[in-house]
């Protein structure tokens, strides 16, 4: 079981690098959908990252795996909501779905 929640911090970590850094054109286009500022898309991009870094570093640390995980969900829940206020479609919705999953997935068996 430990093996598979090392896997799931990769997948995410990994998912997160690469929307953050090279598709970072659908960011800039789903933030002005959002209605958001530069500075907010700015401030969730660095702590998202900083983030999955932490989530990489907790494959070898554990005590870095609980808080990262908890607040990236926290940030997953945030795109689910403006993803629903927006009314995207659910093929929209679902990256940030299965990463919230994945998150709460990583957080309880991280507790344990």
């Amino acid at each position: 079981m430990e093996n598979i929640v090392k896997l799931a911090q990769l997948a995410v970590a990994i998912s997160v690098a690469y929307v953050w850094i090279f598709r970072f054109h659908n960011v800039l286009k789903e933030f002005k959908q959002f209605g958001l500022s530069d500075l907010t898309r700015n401030l969730i991009g660095a702590t998202k990252i900083s983030l999955a870094t932490l989530l990489v570093v907790g494959i070898w640390h554990s005590a870095f795996v609980f808080i990262p995980s908890v607040l990236m969900g926290l940030l997953m829940i945030g795109a689910q909501y403006f993803h629903f206020k927006i009314s995207n479609s659910f093929i929209k919705r679902l990256p940030s779905l299965i990463l919230l999953i994945l998150c709460a997935f990583i957080a309880f068996l991280s507790i344990q």
